[in-house]
C-alpha cells in the first residue's frame, strides 16, 4: 500500500529565495517541492503540499488529513512555531506522525524563535539544515509508518 505523506508549510514559505536568501537561500517553493518529490519517488510514497499564510487553514488542512487517511505529515508552521497552540492542538487531535522542520535553526536566532508550541506533538523536530531538511523528515517518517 502506498503512504501518503502532507507536507505543510506556514507564512512566508511560499517567498522561498525572495525572502531572506541569507537565511533560507535562493531556491524557491517550487524547487523543494520538486526536490521533496523526487525523494518521495525514490522511497515509493505519495506527498502532497499545502502551504498558507492563514494559521485557520493550516488548521483545516491538518485536520482534513485525517479523513483523508494520511499516513504522515511533514510541517513547517514558520512564524507559528512561536504562537500558535491551535496547530500543536490540531496535530494531537489526528494522531497522525509529524516531524516539524525549519530551514534554518530557530535555536540560534532571535529569542522568541526559541520557543516551539507544535514540538509537543511531534515525532521529531529537523532544524538548520536547510532545505535537505525535509528529506530528512520525509524519510524519518517512512521508516517510522513502515516499521
Amino acid at each position: 500500500m502506498d503512504k501518503k505523506i502532507l507536507v505543510l508549510n506556514g507564512p512566508n514559505m511560499n517567498m522561498l529565495g525572495i525572502r531572506q536568501p541569507e537565511i533560507y537561500g535562493k531556491s524557491t517553493y517550487e524547487d523543494l517541492k520538486t526536490m521533496i518529490s523526487a525523494e518521495a519517488e525514490k522511497l515509493g510514497v505519495t506527498v502532497s503540499f499545502f502551504q498558507s499564510n492563514h494559521e485557520g487553514a493550516l488548521v483545516d488542512a491538518i485536520q482534513q488529513a485525517y479523513f483523508d487517511k494520511i499516513d504522515g505529515i511533514i510541517i513547517n508552521p514558520a512564524a507559528y512555531t512561536h504562537t500558535s497552540v491551535a496547530l500543536l492542538d490540531a496535530v494531537k487531535a489526528v494522531g497522525i506522525p509529524t516531524v516539524e522542520v525549519h530551514v534554518s535553526d530557530p535555536d540560534t536566532r532571535e529569542e522568541f524563535r526559541h520557543v516551539s508550541y507544535i514540538r509537543a506533538a511531534c515525532v521529531g523536530t529537523i532544524r538548520g539544515h536547510g532545505l535537505a531538511g525535509y528529506l530528512e523528515a520525509l524519510r524519518l517518517l517512512v521508516e517510522r509508518v513502515d516499521g
